[in-house]
């Protein structure tokens, strides 16, 4: 059996922390990477055409391709309701029970998905929410994924990409922020007060020390109702002070670490 030996003057801590920051500096290029592909993809001629949200059937068929030629992982990550959500959830109902599908949302689209996401086959399916800013994405076994750009002034599109070494960084990146999301029953169980954008605002603004006379200008609000609310906020996280509120905040996953 092989045995693995740190390094002289080296600890198991000091090796975790190198690991953290490693892994950390992998998903920065793959983002850099995934900007970079779905930049080329645009500029070249691919099997797939980039679909226009005005044109629903190009959407429709790169999406139906994708899915409906699965065969052991999916991954997908929604932004909110839209063209996008609304035919992923669909072709979802359609993949089979031998696939592992990992649906990432940000709690807006948890919310207004939750009904179609709860009539999902539940033997391979897991559902997180995420506070992180996402892009619009679809992993289909390792080998192929659909990129939605994000929203601007021409609307969004979306890059059909097979090359290798870009699906691989989605998955990477995919993979770190999946880690970092919470469950969709552990969200469920927040309260609506915790769950909502001011909370989040004021939670950052905590987080950041500003004071409380700058948080409430900043979020447009009287010193006392944002005192009133940091007051609740603490209640609803069982938190004896505002440190506290930040560690469990991240615990929860409505702050990234």
């Amino acid at each position: 059996m092989d045995m693995v030996i740190d390094p002289p003057g080296v600890d198991g801590e000091s090796l975790q922390e190198g690991h953290a920051a490693h892994l950390e500096q992998t998903l920065l290029q793959a983002h850099a990477l995934i900007e970079s592909t779905v930049s080329l993809y645009r500029r070249q001629p691919v099997d797939h055409p980039a679909a226009d949200p005005t044109d629903v059937a190009v959407l429709d068929s790169a999406l139906r391709q994708l899915i409906g030629g699965v065969r052991h992982s999916l991954s997908v990550a929604m932004t909110g309701p839209g063209d996008f959500s609304d035919r992923v959830l669909r072709l979802l109902t359609r993949v089979g029970p031998e696939v592992a599908v990992r649906v990432l949302c940000t709690p807006e689209a948890a919310e207004t998905s939750l009904a179609s996401l709860r009539r999902l086959p539940e033997a391979r399916l897991e559902v997180r929410v995420s506070e992180r800013e996402l892009r619009e994405v679809v992993v289909v076994d390792g080998a192929g994924a659909l990129v939605r750009s994000a929203a601007g002034g021409d609307g969004q599109q979306a890059t059909v990409v097979n090359d290798a070494a870009a699906v691989r960084a989605l998955e990477l990146l995919f993979a770190g922020t999946w880690s970092r999301g919470r469950k969709l029953a552990d969200h469920l169980g927040l309260s609506p007060r915790l769950r909502s954008e001011l909370t989040r605002k004021i939670l950052e603004r905590l987080r950041a020390g500003h004071t409380d006379d700058v948080a409430a200008r900043d979020l447009s609000v009287s010193l006392r109702t944002y005192r009133r609310h940091v007051a609740e906020i603490m209640r609803e996280l069982d938190a004896n002070s505002r440190f506290q509120a930040g560690v469990r905040a991240v615990e929860l996953g409505l702050l990234a670490e």
